[in-house]
């Protein structure tokens, strides 16, 4: 395809990588992309099946006729990645280094400054910025004196633009393909508002051709509308009411490629449409015009204007080369230009206005009065830095190395079984369209994403969330969920209105965890390549789903329990009380939720569990609650508590004094109400000493909040078995809600030491198989229990029914379910290395989407006034401290107590 070659050659489009003077072979190429093999098992096979994957994509992977081949380009220029999957492309690709220190370099050694002045430098910025247009309108093979390059804050701010100057009437139409962005679905809010009539509609391949009321096709292409949207003339916010004599404009919009599941759609539409040729005699009065989302598809087919002549295209550019962000370009038609109707205009957007006087004339060309304002300069001048990358390797070739990518790993997880011979991969999009060799042509109606849900083998779906964490130990980045995509995902995923409907009501909104809902997905993984993606990617991809998701044929004839059977110890018990050695080794309490704990011999225990545990929280000034995860340092804020004094101190390394805050007493300065593990609390929050105390210990914003009484309760939660298997025994049921503080799940958490020693022992000998430099050891503060076992045998309290400890009761409500939060060194605040302990526990306590470890308790006579201790129960009751805490506070748990168990009932 001609793209202005001449012009992208006096433009100074140039390479951000060596210069070298003869062009490589590819044969030379594909010994540049050869396995470095190591130690490690499976280092054959994954030769094996490189070399099987360049026999059918040697052509086409690595840039063969480039002088960077694929190798070279990743080592000098993504160095960054080294250890790291990434994958997610389609969301933000990613920068190289020359080109971030070619922009760095430019803006040193030159001086640019606002453009909007007649000084040399703002002369010798405009210039730049005109170069930057015409790179642009070069990339889409755009005629420079046919469309104009008009610098937004990104593609939306680019879509946006084109709806809120949009001539819309009453009479106006506004069509739009299920598959588009959420950005590209709120321009219908300015139609609506006018009075216009918004419709979804399908764009479908059809063979042989029908004609049907309202669906209307050409060739083998069919365009079928859904209901129509209109809001009655009342609620019309802006004057939409169609004149006789006024011209009658429509907007049809879709993607260049969707960002959900990569498909493309054919770009004869932009002529079909705009000739009205879809839309019949009834529908034919007016002027329809198209607009192009190429946010996503720019990078590796850009459009080419010169044959498909859209009325608008929004680009990305940090979805192009990475860098820079908050920065987009609208690409608009001259002749559609003149008719957009903006009203606001600022500095540089009009030849001359009067204050005092309702008198402005906006400037002439079409870039000055749309851009409000002084443009992103800086970030215009780096531009060409990007699109050296582009110019370097080209927009075919990106294709054809991406397209490879995409259809190997598309055809290798189509093709994985489970035992049982089910399907584990269901995909999106059209995989099963494309010839593998067609990548580079427009007949190419594939991106280089591979979407996809994954299924158990018994037919259930595995949900997406469960994958992301999965992959995130693998250091693996992808995307999941419905990409601000809902159409397309609703599509895909065939979820009707109603479902939609009910599952926001059941909680689910876009970014949490409800990931099935009755039994559905309510989104998807996706994969999606760059033009700096290796097979070995790909690769790392499809082992990952191999190694977690395929069961094997006895798995499938077991209950569908994918936790290694043997964490059971062989132990199962069908009667009652059992009579052990096991006794309560340690008991932690953490007074304010993660923060580190401290340690007791003897402690009361509340209505919530243990007196004071997780009583307060931290919350930062937009109202979120703070937690390691977010904030690992938090580890490092001290907490201690005398309940004789009725003080808790607090402190951290890098303070200079300690906090002291009073148990009892109104020291609470005003209420707030958050939002923990999905539901509402209530709070009360410390004035602004404590507040500033707690923000330079963390060095952020934030404030101390204490539980609001009786703002939590225990929510209704089916027992499980172990590590979330539904328990099916008569003793099974729900819970009475009993109060619970600002934990997440449970009053109480308990871990077996050990269970622990188990664990250790399997990182060791994964660090053996993996010839990991050095084994991780961890300790039960990891976890951040309250209570610590000792004297059963590994995983036992996976089968336990309840627990009693000091003659109070405590029912099982289930394992744990485990983040990437137990990978922090609780003493330093650091990561663990290799993901560990969560990889490890991955590999054999996951079931159902949870990773468990230790077990969740609540009391069974929470609210009793009880006091009475069997004898010897508490060890040291002797002591005058114990005697007052047992006289002040009844129920106590003290270590070095016996503990029974009772199992649960295993058929």
């Amino acid at each position: 395809m001609h793209r202005l070659t001449g012009l992208a050659s006096s433009l100074g489009f140039f390479s951000i990588f060596p210069d070298q003077t003869q062009k490589v072979e590819r044969s030379k190429n594909v010994s540049n992309t050869s396995i470095q093999k190591n130690d490690a098992d499976g280092s054959c096979a994954e030769e094996e099946e490189k070399l099987e994957f360049l026999e059918k994509y040697r052509s086409q992977y690595g840039y063969p006729e480039s002088t960077t081949p694929i190798d070279e380009l990743r080592s000098k220029e993504f160095a960054r990645l080294a250890g790291t999957v990434y994958v997610d492309h389609a969301g933000a690709t990613l920068h190289s280094d020359s080109q971030l220190r070619g922009a760095l370099d430019d803006l040193s050694a030159n001086l640019y400054c606002n453009p909007h002045s007649q000084s040399d430098s703002s002369i010798r910025t405009s210039d730049k910025v005109e170069l930057a247009r015409l790179q642009v309108l070069a990339l889409c093979n755009a005629p420079p004196g046919e469309y104009t390059c008009v610098f937004t804050a990104g593609a939306t701010s680019a879509l946006k633009l084109v709806g809120e100057t949009f001539p819309w009437s009453s009479e106006s139409e506004y069509l739009y393909t299920m598959e588009n962005h959420n950005s590209v679905l709120g321009i219908r809010e300015y139609a609506l508002d006018h009075g216009a009539t918004a419709i979804a509609v399908d764009v479908e391949r059809i063979s042989p051709p029908s004609s049907k009321s309202r669906n209307y096709e050409r060739g083998n292409v069919q365009i079928k509308c859904r209901s129509p949207l209109q809001r009655p003339m009342g609620s019309w916010t802006l004057t939409g009411e169609h004149k006789e004599d006024q011209e009658l404009y429509h907007l049809f919009a879709f993607p260049l490629e969707c960002n959900f599941s990569g498909a493309k759609f054919d770009l004869d539409l932009i002529t079909q449409i705009q000739q009205g040729r879809h839309c019949g005699e009834k529908h034919s009065r007016g002027q329809w015009l198209v607009l192009v989302d190429a946010a996503k598809g720019c990078g590796t087919m850009p459009p080419d204007l010169s044959r498909f002549k859209a009325d608008f295209v929004a680009i990305s550019f940090y979805k192009l080369f990475g860098y820079p962000t908050g920065l987009g370009a609208l690409l608009v038609r001259n002749d559609a230009a003149r008719l957009l109707r903006k009203k606001y205009f600022a500095g540089g957007t009009v030849a001359v206005s009067i204050a005092d006087a309702d008198f402005m004339q906006k400037r002439d060309r079409t870039e000055q009065w749309l851009e409000d304002g002084t443009a992103s300069f800086l970030s215009i001048v780096a531009l060409r830095h990007g699109f050296a990358v582009i110019n370097r390797l080209q927009p075919q070739n990106i294709s054809r190395h991406t397209g490879s990518l995409t259809s190997y790993m598309a055809t290798k997880l189509t093709g994985l079984k489970h035992g049982n011979g089910t399907p584990v991969c269901i995909l999106y999009g059209n995989h099963h369209h494309n010839n593998d060799d067609d990548h580079h042509h427009q007949a190419c109606n594939q991106g280089p994403i591979v979407t996809f849900n994954l299924k158990r083998a018994d037919g259930s779906w595995v949900g997406y969330r469960e994958v992301e964490k999965l992959a995130a130990l693998s250091n693996i980045q992808l995307r999941t969920g419905c990409f601000c995509n809902p159409g397309a995902c609703a599509k895909y995923l065939q979820l009707s209105q109603l479902d939609l409907r009910t599952n926001y009501e059941a909680g689910h909104v876009c970014w949490d965890d409800h990931d099935v809902i009755n039994g559905q997905p309510t989104g998807a993984v996706r994969v999606s390549f760059g033009y700096m993606s290796t097979f070995e990617d790909c690769l790392a991809v499809i082992r990952f789903i191999r190694k977690y998701f395929v069961e094997s044929e006895a798995s499938t004839a077991s209950s569908g329990l994918m936790m290694d059977d043997s964490i059971n110890g062989g132990i199962v018990d069908n009667d009652t009380h059992a009579t052990t050695s096991i006794q309560l080794e340690s008991i932690i309490v953490y007074p304010i939720k993660s923060c580190a704990g401290f340690s007791v011999r003897v402690w009361p225990l509340s209505d919530c569990g243990l007196l004071y545990d997780r009583e307060w929280l931290i919350q930062n000034h937009s109202g979120d609650t703070l937690t390691q995860k977010k904030l690992p340092s938090m580890c490092s804020i001290q907490t201690s508590i005398d309940l004789s004094t009725g003080m808790m101190q607090v402190w951290a390394p890098n303070m200079n004094h300690r906090l002291a805050i009073p148990l009892q007493g109104d020291q609470c300065s005003g209420t707030s109400d958050l939002i923990l593990c999905g539901n509402r609390a209530g709070g009360n929050s410390y004035g602004p000493e404590v507040a500033e105390w707690f923000t330079e210990a963390l060095g952020i914003p934030c404030s101390l909040l204490r539980r609001e009484p009786k703002s939590r309760k225990l929510q209704s939660r089916r027992r499980t078995r172990g590590v979330g298997k539904r328990d099916d025994d008569n003793d099974g049921g729900s819970m009475v809600a009993s109060e619970i503080s600002f934990v997440n799940e449970g009053q109480l958490l308990l871990v077996s030491k050990a269970s622990i020693d188990e664990l250790n022992q399997r990182m060791a000998e994964v660090c053996n198989t993996e010839h990991a430099p050095a084994s991780v050891q961890v300790n039960a503060l990891q976890f951040r229990p309250n209570l610590v076992l000792s004297g059963s045998l590994p995983n036992d309290e996976d089968n336990w029914q309840t627990v009693s400890i000091c003659n109070q009761q405590f029912t099982v409500l289930g394992g744990c379910n485990r983040c990437q939060m137990v990978n922090i060194d609780q003493a330093t605040g650091f990561h663990h290395s290799q993901s560990q302990p969560l990889a490890t526990l991955a590999s054999y306590r996951r079931v159902e989407g949870k990773i468990t470890f230790g077990i969740l308790l609540t009391q069974d006579n929470f609210g009793s006034t009880h006091r009475s201790v069997e004898q010897n129960s508490i060890v040291e009751l002797e002591t005058d401290y114990v005697k007052w805490l047992h006289a002040t506070y009844g129920r106590l748990l003290s270590v070095g107590s016996k503990v029974s168990v009772k199992r649960r009932m295993i058929n």
